[in-house]
């Protein structure tokens, strides 16, 4: 196989910041799993970029995929590489492989690779904050024209996670005048290694939604339907407990966590979830709650299909992409459908969870050997 060069910027950086991995992360974790036991590690900042020797890539990899993972000096490690680079490694050819959108955007970054021979390919998770802009932060929208436009006019190839983002992808090629680079679609597989069913964490019935809260999670409307559940059912209202940090632009989201009266001791927030407690909660939970006005992907409903547990999500063309017919789907603005299908699942002799279940039995998962066989192939392709 080839010189594979794995970036591990956005990685490395949230291990310096203490923070727990996101589906994004997960991607790169996955690939350092397929890939690292001969790639070599890159680091890049504003399309300057560095890259480990095997001994620092193998330690790097190591640090980065272990469960007991902790904060440790990334300014130490770079500063040993920069001075290695000084003595001049000559790198030549190979495939770099980016997994996150970090970094996209700088020109030098792609002409730097190609000067070694390198190819340049990149994942592309989506194009939201092109296509619905105002579920991003301000300003962002802007950096990711530059990253997906750069990608158009550099990349030598580009992998999407889903055909919905590569559909996004061609429409934004078309009408910027750009021409898209080779593409292939590979299914991202479930994030978390699954585990033995655990004990159960609550005793009464309880949902879960899963990610960080930001605006198009649609976290504040599952508040409000939380809000009259509690009013209409009382003590026998169900728990609903939110896995994932507080992202940006929440504050609504946040006051209703914090002040809601109604929700003290119904809504219970996990920000610093383990892998283990969130596997515990996803087991015996009545159901994932996905409520997403957009997704470029989606890997939490692959995660709990693949647990066995049943989904209420949004009608997304990519939630039917990757799971067909089988979670129960309505429109992420219909209060009273979320109100009725919630309190039908919550009852321990629920019909239509019932017929969901039924309905799991054909899930097919996507696995990661299934990915890497699209990207092999892809890669191979490209040499």
């Amino acid at each position: 196989m080839q010189t594979i060069f794995l970036d591990v910027t956005r990685l490395l950086i949230r291990l310096q910041g203490g923070l727990l991995p996101t589906g994004v992360d997960r991607v790169g974790l996955a690939y350092i799993a397929r890939y690292g036991s001969l790639a070599r590690a890159v680091f890049c900042q504003r399309g300057f970029f560095i890259v480990m020797s095997p001994q620092e890539s193998a330690q790097t990899f190591s640090r980065l995929t272990s469960p007991t993972q902790s904060a440790w000096s990334l300014h130490a490690l770079i500063v040993r590489a920069c001075l290695r680079r000084l003595h001049g490694e000559k790198i030549k050819s190979g495939i770099f492989l980016h997994t996150s959108h970090s970094g996209m955007e700088f020109p030098g970054l792609y002409r730097a690779m190609s000067a070694r021979r390198i190819k340049s390919v990149f994942m592309v998770h989506d194009l939201i904050p092109l296509t619905h802009a105002e579920y991003s932060r301000p300003g962002v929208d802007g950096i990711h024209r530059r990253r997906i436009h750069a990608a158009f006019k550099y990349a030598d190839g580009l992998i999407a996670n889903s055909r919905s983002t590569l559909a996004s992808l061609e429409a934004e090629a078309q009408r910027a005048g750009l021409k898209l680079p080779p593409t292939v679609v590979a299914h991202l597989a479930p994030g978390v290694t699954p585990r033995p069913t655990a004990p159960r964490p609550l005793p009464t019935p309880y949902f879960v939604m899963l990610g960080t809260i930001e605006p198009r999670k649609n976290h504040w409307f599952i508040l409000h339907v939380w809000r009259r559940l509690a009013e209409q059912l009382g003590a026998a209202t169900p728990k609903l407990v939110v896995i994932g940090r507080r992202g940006w632009e929440c504050e609504n989201v946040v006051d209703m966590l914090e002040r809601c009266e109604c929700l003290k001791g119904v809504v219970i927030e996990e920000a610093h979830c383990s892998d283990e407690q969130l596997q515990a909660y996803l087991q015996h939970a009545q159901a994932l709650l996905f409520p997403s006005f957009v997704e470029g992907y989606g890997m939490p409903l692959a995660e709990a299909l693949a647990l066995k547990v049943p989904v209420l999500a949004s009608d997304l063309e990519v939630f039917h992409e990757i799971a067909e017919d089988i979670p129960d789907y309505l429109d992420p603005l219909d209060g009273p459908g979320w109100l009725a299908r919630i309190k039908a699942y919550a009852l321990a002799d629920s019909r239509e969870r019932s017929a969901q279940l039924g309905r799991i039995k054909c899930f097919r998962e996507p696995t990661w050997a299934e990915h890497f066989e699209h990207v092999d192939s892809f890669l191979e392709a490209l040499r």
